[in-house]
């Protein structure tokens, strides 16, 4: 009575606790169906029984084994990421984790490691939370797996990559990104699961998982909360 469960996208009292209206819900973009099993985005067709990919994904194989979104980041969705980001919202982490956890299921392994993607340290002093942490933090209890916050560290504050073309993002990211010299021993012969919280061109993630098969894990899995996605 004192305080009842409201929308996360828009207030509006709702039955529950970190859930969303009927309207949010209509305006959020979740990912079902058919998609590519390299990068999660949606793609028209049926499943045939064999390995599918997109267009970008077979023009330039992905270094990761198989990776899935939640949501397209757009409309209602891409306002939930960047409250989530931006907005001091770290809430919402704890039901975006159960819609990843929803949407990566065909990816859990027993043994797999769940890592976020690291975020520098002088932007986590000014953001005070690594978002992609606490989504890796709350899938691992959600699905009941190992998970390591601090895997990987980004030796270099790289700029914003907004607007810069995949091979330049590639670039900017090369060796920023490494295994944390304490935790290299975790990555020894295991499988990892990446965890961001929107995927564009992949290049972050790529430099993630480059990172791990050069330290010596075994497979790489990626799941985000959000994928960009061409127009059709």
């Amino acid at each position: 009575m004192i305080y009842p469960p409201r929308c996360m996208g828009c207030g509006e009292l709702t039955e529950a606790d970190f859930g969303l209206c009927g309207s949010c819900w209509r305006d959020t973009p979740f990912i079902g169906g058919v998609v590519c099993e390299s990068c999660g985005v949606p793609l028209l067709g049926e499943a045939d029984g064999h390995r599918i990919e997109c267009d970008d994904c077979m023009k330039t194989p992905r270094p990761w084994r198989d990776g899935r979104a939640a949501l397209l980041y757009e409309g209602k969705a891409r306002s939930l990421v960047l409250a989530l980001k931006h907005g001091d919202r770290p809430e919402l982490a704890r039901p975006a984790a159960r819609w990843m956890a929803q949407a990566g299921r065909d990816l859990f392994r027993n043994d797999i490691l769940i890592a976020p993607v690291p975020l520098h340290w002088s932007r986590l002093l000014k953001r005070r939370y690594n978002q992609s942490a606490l989504l890796a933090q709350h899938l691992a209890r959600e699905v009941g797996l190992d998970v390591c916050p601090d895997l990987l560290v980004r030796r270099v504050r790289t700029p914003v990559l907004d607007g810069k073309t995949a091979s330049e993002r590639a670039e900017t990211l090369s060796d920023a990104i490494a295994p944390h010299p304490k935790r290299m021993h975790r990555l020894q012969g295991r499988d990892v699961l990446l965890v961001d919280d929107v995927m564009t061109s992949g290049a972050t993630l790529a430099a993630c998982t480059r990172a791990c098969l050069a330290a010596g894990a075994n497979h790489i899995f990626v799941l985000v909360l959000a994928r960009v996605a061409k127009d059709a």
